[in-house]
């Protein structure tokens, strides 16, 4: 590059500094929740929210109203051929008429070719997929280690990073939500009352439809679902237990409560639009669930979480973060990680050390088991 052509680059990275900073990442509902701590570390440095690029139906209540959260953009799909595709067009006509500044892409490349149509330079990219996972990180202690970083072409042009940012990603619930839910329980039965929250199924259950569960990734079978349930009401008669789930996992909840028939249970599968769910989640006694959306979710509202993990590392994903109060299993077999070999008593214990009260945790040994 000519000493011109680099001071006008210079010079173009000096003007652009001053934009809010921009994230794309298009996840999955769990992705999404835990990519607030990312978004809390930009908040941090620049003082203001940052813009997103997103995708799925959830990103939306998810993240709207939330302090570190901009102008959003919602991607329908990154796959359809880019001439084919009328939102990836829209996409880049907002990301010209925003300007290019500071981005961080979270993505596993597809996508960034947007970006380039839109205008920002590759050197304006923190890339995430050029900087490795670190042995032993957390995502949460990834997503801060991302967000302290600088793209090539603004060294020394922007704020640098706050340190103390929590290891835990953050949601938000407006008022209105939590008015709503309260009607949504009184409507059920449940106003006033102390619940906990199960959610048993995940997208690749759900997606078996008229093949076996046993196939999906995720699956626990409903007799230890089952199980779950009756150990729970054992210990805790005055909880209501509230099933949630898509309307497609409503017939697997329903198939639980069959081999489990205890009184004081709720199958709201299909009744939980992301709205409802966050405050219902943040005003719950507890969560029990498979790895999934949910429990991120769950965790990250401050409700204590037991997460049910296969093949996927539970530290890495551990629901929230690394600080939420949240317990995850794991189990084996032939000696490698299976959710199928976790046993129901596993669960029941783990759930009732993380919502036992402070005196009773201590009094609780190993040999309570």
């Amino acid at each position: 590059m000519s000493t011109a052509a680099s001071a006008g680059a210079s010079a173009s990275a000096a003007r652009d500094a001053g934009r809010a900073p921009l994230v794309m990442r298009c996840g999955a509902f769990g992705d999404m929740v835990l990519l607030t701590v990312l978004l809390e570390q930009l908040y941090a440095r620049f003082g203001r929210p940052a813009d997103v690029i997103a995708s799925g139906p959830w990103s939306q209540p998810l993240l709207a109203g939330h302090r570190a959260v901009g102008r959003m953009f919602i991607l329908r799909s990154r796959r359809t051929p880019y001439w084919l595709s009328r939102t990836q067009q829209q996409l880049v006509a907002w990301l010209r008429a925003r300007g290019p500044g500071p981005t961080w892409f979270c993505d596993r490349g597809e996508g960034r070719e947007l970006l380039a149509r839109g205008g920002i330079p590759a050197d304006y990219v923190c890339d995430s997929t050029t900087y490795p996972f670190v042995d032993g990180e957390n995502f949460a202690d990834r997503y801060l280690r991302l967000g302290a970083l600088t793209p090539p072409a603004f060294a020394g042009l922007l704020p640098v990073a706050v340190p103390g940012v929590p290891r835990a990603a953050r949601l938000e619930v407006a008022e209105a939500a939590r008015r709503e839910l309260g009607e949504w329980l009184a409507g059920r039965g449940l106003g006033g009352r102390s619940y906990m929250v199960i959610h048993p199924g995940s997208r690749h259950v759900a997606r078996r439809r008229f093949r076996a569960r046993s196939g999906a990734s995720k699956y626990w079978p409903e007799e230890r679902w089952a199980a779950v349930v009756r150990g729970v009401r054992a210990h805790r008669p005055d909880l209501a237990i509230v099933f949630s789930g898509t309307g497609a996992e409503g017939a697997f909840i329903a198939d639980v409560l069959r081999l489990a028939p205890v009184a004081d249970t709720l199958n709201a599968a299909d009744d939980l639009p992301a709205t409802r769910l966050l405050p219902l989640l943040e005003r719950a006694h507890s969560l029990i669930a498979v790895d999934t959306g949910p429990a991120h979710a769950a965790a990250a509202l401050g409700c204590p979480t037991v997460a049910l993990f296969g093949h996927i590392d539970p530290w890495l994903y551990r629901p929230g973060g690394a600080t939420t109060p949240a317990a995850t299993l794991t189990g084996t077999i032939d000696g490698k990680p299976n959710i199928l070999g976790i046993e129901p008593a596993e669960v029941i214990e783990a759930w009732r050390r993380l919502t036992a009260e402070p005196t009773e945790r201590i009094l609780l040994s190993p040999g309570d088991r």
